[in-house]
């Protein structure tokens, strides 16, 4: 592993959950954006962190080609799909030189088109990225420095390393009390699935939240000792399981912008971010 690669882990380890935007996570300031990508590509694509992506150009296809030439009366496309393949008929272009508004609703026909085959992605940006389970695993039980020289780590990157060595112990972890200085032994047994319902049923008591409980509430009480991959596929077990059900969030300006990033990225834009028992 480069040092430039291992320094972008460790960037993404002084992060909630491990998880931050692309531009947090330059391993230094001198750090190019282009390099910065470059590292986040091949990280990406030995699964050793995760990201979203947004899509900057769109292309056409032949298929796409053979469309637009078809009487279209006998085509069942919209305006706004035709709209978005002629856009981008004779060269790649932005999303939002299609003129299709709202950018939400461009989006989802956009993903539509390009699943039917009618466009592709030309280029694409990263929006956030994260440390998979992969790479949890990579850094706590694989990492090793090899060849000679130095790696001139930051003291601060350093301690966040060492900070997530002892989260990742599997029975126990030592703190120590700011009041009297005293070090005291803390269980940090991971819950399981049932566990995990207990205590949604829990904080929906607690907080009153009427079966209804936004999912910020339920990462600050289980991460740590869950990461947040781990925390999400608990309850993707859950759901299908029809022990529980997750709702997107309507009304965003009701919640911070951090407690809105607590939800479940989709694929259509919108978070999972409520949680209903069953």
């Amino acid at each position: 592993m480069e040092v430039s690669q291992l320094k972008f882990l460790l960037k993404l380890l002084s992060k909630p959950d491990y998880r931050a935007l692309i531009t947090e996570a330059k391993p230094n300031s001198k750090t190019s954006a282009g390099e910065r990508d470059r590292i986040c590509r091949e990280l990406c694509d030995r699964n050793l962190i995760d990201s979203n992506q947004e899509i900057t150009k769109i292309q056409i296809t032949d298929a796409g080609k053979e469309l637009l030439n078809q009487d279209q009366a006998e085509v069942p496309m919209s305006t706004k799909e035709r709209k978005i393949i002629k856009a981008c008929e004779t060269e790649p272009t932005t999303p939002a030189k299609t003129n299709v508004k709202p950018a939400k609703t461009r989006k989802e026909i956009m993903e539509g088109l390009i699943e039917r085959g009618y466009i592709t992605v030309a280029e694409t940006k990263f929006k956030d990225v994260w440390i998979t389970e992969t790479g949890i695993e990579y850094l706590l039980n694989n990492y090793k420095p090899v060849g000679r020289g130095n790696i001139n780590l930051s003291k601060t990157m350093l301690a966040d390393y060492i900070d997530f060595l002892r989260k990742q112990l599997p029975n126990s972890t030592s703190t120590i009390s700011e009041s009297d200085g005293n070090s005291t032994a803390a269980l940090v047994n991971p819950p399981n699935h049932e566990e995990i319902l207990q205590i949604i049923k829990n904080l929906d008591q607690e907080l009153g939240t009427e079966n209804y409980l936004p999912l910020f509430h339920l990462r600050q009480k289980l991460q740590p000792p869950l990461s947040r991959e781990q925390l999400d596929k608990a309850l993707y077990s859950l759901q299908a399981e029809d022990k529980i059900d997750m709702s997107a969030l309507q009304e965003a300006n009701m919640y911070t912008e951090e407690q809105i990033e607590a939800g479940i990225p989709q694929n259509t834009g919108a978070r999972l971010f409520f949680i209903m028992v069953q």
